[in-house]
């Protein structure tokens, strides 16, 4: 039986201003945030980065959290960054994707050891040295869908292209440094050096949210524009990127 706490969810999505320095330019999610932002189920979000209770013969045990970063807190509440973020959007990808529980587990684990890396699935190495790291954890966990990604070049790339590329900057340690969730060409960004990393218009850094809260009551796109002194494409991008996040 699987015990969560369901107050980690319930939390105020208002940006959070943390005193603690070191999570300054790396981004600031709550859990409910990083819910809305991925549209990852709440359910994994907190198996992932809080870990779970679970009954074994008679017996409590828990299972420890596949990414370690929410062990940050302000405000009594678990905080994850940036890379947090795009992790939770890949290893989801794996679940959705048909990998086992148990094999994304191991994987997770063991991959962080070889690639030395504290978010090992974001980096840009993943999409060169994957299919040989998975390759080592098939015999160990007999999880069938993985060994389809290893064997089949096409597969694997349709898994990991959209999660890990699609969108996605990456810095001089090949580590995501921004997120174009509408794609580049679009003026959506989410950059943890900027706004904590909420979602805002590349060009003048205005909250998504805000934008959209605006037009709610002003519906024009062009009155929104003008009120904060920017174009009506990033206003029309900022909305439609808002419709599309789960509330």
């Amino acid at each position: 039986m699987l015990h969560i706490k369901s107050n980690l969810l319930k939390v105020n999505p208002t940006r959070y201003m943390p005193s603690e320095f070191h999570l300054i330019g790396k981004g600031v999610y709550t859990l409910a945030e990083a819910y809305r932002l991925t549209g990852v189920p709440s359910r994994r979000i907190v198996r992932w980065t809080q870990g779970y209770d679970f009954d074994y013969r008679g017996s409590l045990r828990h299972s420890p959290p596949i990414i370690a970063s929410a062990d940050n807190l302000v405000d009594d509440q678990p905080i994850l960054d940036f890379l947090d973020l795009i992790e939770i959007r890949f290893l989801n990808a794996f679940r959705e994707y048909g990998v086992g529980w148990k094999a994304i587990r191991i994987a997770g684990l063991r991959a962080r050891e070889l690639l030395q890396r504290t978010h090992p699935f974001s980096t840009r190495k993943f999409k060169t040295d994957g299919r040989t790291i998975l390759a080592e954890f098939v015999a160990e966990t007999g999880d069938r869908v993985l060994l389809d990604l290893v064997k089949h070049q096409y597969k694997f790339r349709k898994v990991i292209d959209p999660y890990l590329y699609g969108g996605l900057d990456f810095n001089e340690y090949e580590e995501p440094s921004r997120w174009w969730p509408l794609g580049r060409n679009r003026r959506i960004v989410i950059d943890p050096k900027r706004g904590f990393g909420a979602p805002i218009i590349a060009r003048h850094g205005i909250a998504t949210r805000v934008i959209s809260q605006s037009y709610q009551s002003l519906q024009s796109y062009e009155a929104v524009a003008g009120w904060f002194e920017t174009d009506t494409k990033s206003v029309y991008d900022a909305i439609e990127y808002e419709s599309k996040l789960v509330h």
